[in-house]
């Protein structure tokens, strides 16, 4: 089955090289990505829809960092990638809701903040090029093309 991304290439060659996203579509995604990390931070019974989505903006902002477009001096993707993964693993092996710790919110949260700067400073083409590169890498490690550093969750 061939994967097709939420950005074609003829999308991302008619984004502005210079603005940011525009706000209504930049509001959607950051309210999107709260919602979510709220819902794993206070939800009865959050989902797997709400980890997937804080997953996605933390994939997007290691995308960035990976090409130079972003920066992490203090390794706060490591912390997050590693907060989400436990997360999702002890949700899947002790059947429990998709949890956070204390130290796992506070990684999860600041690299959210960077992604939202990102998206506020960062051009449009910038971002959907992110978004194609980001799209690609999760492909291939559902596909079983992990590279080392990549986590995988699973049953």
């Amino acid at each position: 089955m061939k994967y097709h991304h939420t950005y074609s290439l003829m999308d991302v060659m008619m984004a502005d090289p210079i603005k940011p996203i525009p706000d209504h579509k930049r509001e959607h995604q950051i309210n999107k990505m709260k919602d979510g990390l709220l819902a794993l931070e206070r939800a009865a019974y959050p989902t797997i829809h709400d980890w997937e989505i804080v997953t996605d903006a933390l994939n997007m902002m290691e995308t960035l960092i990976e090409m130079g477009w972003a920066k992490d001096p203090d390794g706060l993707i490591e912390d997050a990638v590693k907060a989400l993964a436990i997360a999702g693993q002890r949700s899947i092996t002790k059947n429990v809701p998709i949890r956070l710790d204390g130290v796992g919110i506070k990684a999860v949260r600041g690299l959210l903040e960077d992604y939202e700067t990102a998206l506020k400073e960062m051009p449009e083409r910038t971002m959907m090029h992110c978004h194609r590169k980001t799209e690609k890498r999760v492909q291939d490690i559902l596909a079983g093309r992990c590279e080392t550093h990549d986590v995988q969750v699973t049953k």
